[in-house]
């Protein structure tokens, strides 16, 4: 489940940062056409925030037990399911270009985070100018934009198992946890001592050595 459930979120962060549209932006003459492309990452961030918290929350799953436990996976899912909607929120080709325009609205930014690049489509740092006229957005990341959704559903899926099923999964070790006080102590002889040894366990944790019985008094008894 911790497999599954990190490698969805990894697989949301990798989708989020592959090019997913394109704007297209027509240059005054002589100029040729700038291409700038945008990311999954700028067009839906929350998603990538929510992957990342996903992550965070396999920590908890590990140490955590019960009920709190079960809070996490409840959490994780959550968690997976908001990842899932963001990722395939409706992306337009007005929101590739109003990306691009908030990106590279300064002259000078053609070879930033959007590539400026000709007609031709070879990209370089062409001519770069204000991001004044309309621009024609295309979409070209559909393959990412399922990879995303597909590894949300993963996360989602792994919250759920560990719900369900999480309780009846190993916990972190206890041999280092404070004893309980008001438990009784348990009296164990040598042979017993040596067999807790032997099994890497404490044996004066919750233990007490065992007395020597009294010998009977022969003149006593008479």
């Amino acid at each position: 489940m911790l497999v599954a459930a990190a490698a969805g979120a990894g697989l949301v962060l990798l989708a989020l940062h592959q090019v997913w549209g394109r704007a297209l932006y027509a240059a005054p003459r002589p100029l040729p056409q700038q291409v700038f492309t945008v990311t999954g990452q700028q067009l839906v961030p929350l998603a990538s925030a929510l992957a990342i918290a996903a992550l965070a929350c396999l920590a908890a799953v590990i140490a955590t037990r019960g009920v709190a436990r079960r809070a996490a996976g409840l959490l994780l899912a959550a968690i997976g399911l908001g990842a899932a909607l963001t990722a395939t929120a409706s992306v337009t080709a007005a929101a590739v270009v109003a990306a691009a325009s908030g990106a590279n609205s300064v002259p000078g930014l053609g070879s930033g985070s959007g590539s400026g690049s000709t007609t031709g489509g070879a990209s370089g740092g062409g001519p770069s100018f204000a991001l004044t006229t309309a621009g024609h957005g295309v979409l070209t990341g559909w393959p990412w934009h399922v990879a995303a959704a597909a590894g949300a559903v993963v996360i989602v899926l792994a919250g759920l198992a560990t719900a369900w099923r999480g309780t009846r999964w190993p916990v972190m070790s206890a041999r280092f946890e404070r004893p309980d006080r008001h438990q009784k102590p348990v009296r164990a002889d040598s042979a017993t001592m040596w067999e807790s040894l032997s099994r890497d366990q404490d044996p004066t944790v919750n233990t007490e050595p065992a007395t020597a019985e009294p010998a009977n008094d022969a003149g006593s008894a008479r």
